[in-house]
């Protein structure tokens, strides 16, 4: 009785501390998010814009997004906060969606932007020739674990 004691609670920590690194590693080699006057040129020239929220049917309390995306002919700027994760990504979508089912049926339809690094403001580059006309919508993702963390729509 007492080994099988011993081996679930040990088994219970390993779990918890994998559990654990999972969720700080991310946090632990984030990258410095670009700064306030960074984001603020970037942001100059934008032709879209969408609010991030916490609330979407999608969202919980361990995978969400709350902030400004702005839209420019050439980059994608974030001004915000996004719950931080592993391998997320920006993706382009042609309509508004706000939970994992929604993105999965239009994820071959969507533009991958690019990897979000950084969980308090990001700057992308967008492809080149990209037409945003295409697009209505934007939706951070979470690739390693099929995870939708928030999304905003800029064009109807």
């Amino acid at each position: 009785m007492k080994k099988l004691l011993l081996l679930i609670t040990h088994a219970g920590a390993l779990i918890a501390g994998v559990a654990l690194g999972i969720y700080l590693l991310p946090i632990l080699v984030e990258p410095e998010s670009p700064g306030a006057e960074a984001i603020t040129a970037s942001q100059s020239g934008a032709l879209f814009s969408t609010e991030f929220k916490r609330d979407l049917k999608g969202s919980d309390f361990l995978h969400w997004g709350e902030g400004r995306l702005t839209l420019s002919a050439s980059q994608a700027v974030f001004e915000g906060e996004l719950s931080p994760g592993p391998d997320y990504y920006l993706y382009l979508v042609p309509k508004f969606v706000e939970d994992e089912a929604g993105f999965l049926e239009i994820k071959s339809q969507s533009l991958q932007v690019g990897s979000v690094k950084t969980f308090g403001g990001f700057i992308l580059d967008l492809p080149p020739n990209i037409d945003l006309q295409n697009y209505s919508a934007a939706v951070v993702w979470c690739e390693r674990f099929g995870e939708f963390i928030s999304a905003g729509q800029f064009r109807n």
